[in-house]
């Protein structure tokens, strides 16, 4: 049985690679080969395919299993597929699957994953968790404690971004946040980047780039013998040339410099970095002193807490004083909309304890 942990070891990052869907058997097994001799370590493909309409294609199933294994034994690399219940996850193991991976839209559902990884219980796979289709860190950790406490070692969490209303420029946004926050939850748990889900296309270079930058594990990524003819997710489906160009092109950092030198430069800006956030905290400490004497202030004129214009006015001008400073607009809302949160609280804090003190002298 493979131990993924150890395979990511030998392979950094690790490349996982191949179609949304096995859609036959020599397709796959020639798609496997060529991935192979283009520095690919696991072959990727669905046997089921969770549609959102019951007209879309939605996989050959159980059949596609075999395929899937052929042609991990013909290009002698291992293969992994989704699963979305225990009757797939049986049917897997019995075709002698290597990898599972449960999708987005499985693991907002802790009833199935738990069925899932009640049928594990016992036997030693590796099991990679996407996050779900909505952005809760909570119910993607939750997710992947739930196969732990089955008793499957091998985990990795796959971040293939976050369904969102907003415009955007990609399919899912990455909220690249909270893969962090699951990251720092979870320290030792490997995580892949899946930029085909990500994007919704084959722009794949710059999300594929900012997940290596972030230190992820490996890529995972959508790779078929003839986009055009897919019968699933076609357009965000590399060819294996379009494959090999982004492999040469990405760049692999590594973690922290070797050179004693360079390591002490670094170690000097980290330092300074220090220094700053010692003087951040010490300013918002005194921000927050004013705000609650401005609590004070409206408790004994009867004057509401939240002031609207008041806000606005702020997100306007240190939105300004921001871009002015090389600082990103939303970087400043996010940050002022976190402290007016705090300044509330505070004022609101203060005003309470004043009631109570005035009820008192009454």
């Amino acid at each position: 049985m493979i131990n993924i942990y150890q395979l990511l070891k030998e392979k950094k990052p690790l490349l996982i690679a191949g179609p949304c869907s096995a859609e036959g058997d020599e397709e796959l097994v020639n798609i496997a080969i060529q991935l192979k001799m283009a520095g690919a370590h696991v072959l990727r493909a669905g046997a089921w395919k969770p549609r959102s309409r019951p007209e879309n294609f939605g996989g050959f199933g159980a059949k596609a299993l075999q395929w899937i294994t052929m042609a991990g034994q013909k290009a002698e690399m291992p293969v992994m597929t989704e699963v979305a219940c225990a009757e797939h996850t049986e049917e897997a193991l019995k075709a002698g699957i290597d990898i599972l991976w449960i999708g987005a839209r499985t693991t907002v559902n802790p009833f199935l994953i738990q069925q899932i990884a009640d049928s594990l219980r016992g036997v030693n796979i590796p099991v990679f968790v996407k996050n779900p289709v909505n952005p809760d860190v909570s119910l993607w950790q939750g997710a992947i404690e739930r196969f732990a406490n089955a008793g499957i070692k091998n985990l990795a969490a796959i971040h293939r971004g976050f369904s969102s209303y907003e415009s955007n420029a990609y399919r899912n946004k990455p909220y690249w946040e909270l893969a962090i926050e699951l990251r720092n939850r979870m320290p030792d748990l490997p995580m892949i980047c899946d930029p085909s889900h990500i994007c919704g296309n084959t722009d794949i270079k710059k999300i594929s780039q900012t997940a290596l930058d972030l230190q992820y594990d490996g890529l995972m990524i959508e790779v078929h013998h003839n986009p055009a003819k897919a019968l699933s997710d076609a357009q965000q489906q590399l060819t294996v040339h379009q494959y090999m160009q982004l492999l040469e092109e990405l760049i692999v950092r590594q973690a922290t410099p070797q050179d004693p030198v360079e390591l002490s430069k670094l170690q000097d800006f980290r330092d300074r970095i220090d220094e700053l956030d010692d003087e951040i905290i010490n300013v918002l400490s005194k921000r927050m002193e004013i705000a609650r004497f401005i609590g004070t202030y409206k408790s004994e004129n009867n004057i509401a807490i939240l002031q609207p214009e008041r806000f606005r006015e702020i997100l306007s001008t240190r939105s300004a004083k921001g871009l002015e400073n090389q600082l990103t607009r939303d970087f400043i809302l996010n940050l002022f909309a976190l402290i007016h949160k705090e300044s509330i609280l505070q004022q609101e804090s203060r005003m309470n304890k004043q009631e109570v003190k005035t009820s008192k002298s009454k």
